[in-house]
């Protein structure tokens, strides 16, 4: 089917007006707001858990594409909290008593060692003053006396450090770490759930275009859906009755295979006008300008099928 002929089945209005006996009349069809739902990874399609035409209640499964690839990275990301959460943990309680006991006991060696090594200064000073021993010797004991006083004061500050535990910065430093990988798993869990197609509201299914195994690209379409209980019909009103009609004004809509007219609510008229298409009027009437309105239908058993012609005669 052409476009033109498309665009004849979907929006048609005309304006009989060449007799007198004849009313004006507008012409549409049954239309439903259509909702697209696309792709938004580039994974196999692994099931689908409806049909076309199913009835969909708002956050009803349509079809689940492969997690397998972002299931990894959840756990890692859930391996990196835990290891984080450790530290953090290993902070806020301080060092083990063992650890603090440990340079306790390299405090009391390096004093052990100051002591052996002054006691060995003050001989050789002894024995200097008999001139029985170099400078040289001198010196060399004078430099590990330093030495293990040096070590005392390492070994001092280490065990200080520890003693003192540790400090707020860190701790809050760790702590925004752990938020950050928390953040990081929260977005994956966001992208996971992406690989379930969902409705987003309650509607009909109107088509599927892929079938499980396949793999659509993201920005694929992958399943269109007809929003609301019934569908609206969506007419052109001609510019003659344009001031009568408004948010609210009910019409006699007649629906092509139903016997009487269904009294329709118009929900929205648009402000501004458009050429009724051509080749919907005679040649009378191809000047004329019209409204798109829409018009809401009652409740029925039964939903509607989307194309089907409606009409609204005006006195």
């Amino acid at each position: 089917m052409n476009r033109l002929n498309s665009l004849c089945l979907l929006f048609t209005v005309i304006l009989l007006t060449g007799c007198d006996e004849l009313p004006l009349q507008a012409l549409g069809q049954l239309e439903s707001h259509r909702i697209e739902l696309v792709a938004e990874v580039f994974e196999s399609i692994l099931s689908i858990t409806v049909l076309e035409g199913d009835r969909l209640a708002a956050g009803r499964l349509i079809l689940q594409q492969d997690t397998s690839r972002v299931e990894i990275r959840i756990a890692e990301a859930r391996a990196n909290i835990a290891r984080i959460e450790a530290l953090l943990a290993e902070q806020v309680s301080g060092p083990r008593t063992e650890t603090i006991d440990t340079v306790k006991a390299s405090l009391d060696e390096a004093e052990i060692d100051r002591v052996f090594r002054q006691r060995d200064l003050n001989r050789l000073l002894g024995l200097r003053e008999q001139n029985l021993t170099s400078i040289e010797s001198m010196d060399t004991a004078e430099k590990y006396v330093e030495l293990a006083r040096a070590r005392i004061e390492i070994v001092q500050a280490q065990l200080a450090e520890l003693e003192a535990g540790t400090r707020e910065e860190q701790i809050a430093q760790t702590n925004g770490l752990l938020e950050q990988a928390r953040a990081q798993l929260a977005s994956l869990d966001l992208d996971r759930q992406r690989h379930s197609i969902t409705a987003p509201v309650d509607a009909l299914l109107d088509s599927l275009p892929f079938e499980i195994g396949e793999r659509p690209r993201p920005g694929d379409v992958i399943a269109v859906l007809l929003s609301g209980d019934q569908p609206y019909a969506r007419l052109y009103i001609p510019e003659s009755v344009r001031i009568q009609i408004g948010p609210g004004s009910t019409l006699q809509v007649h629906v092509d295979g139903i016997d009487g007219p269904l009294t329709g609510t118009v929900r929205r008229i648009s402000s501004e006008p458009s050429f009724t298409p051509y080749f919907a009027l005679t040649e009378r009437d191809r000047g004329r300008l019209s409204y798109v309105a829409e018009v809401a239908l009652p409740a029925m058993p039964n939903r509607l099928p989307d194309g089907v012609p409606v009409q609204v005669n005006f006195q």
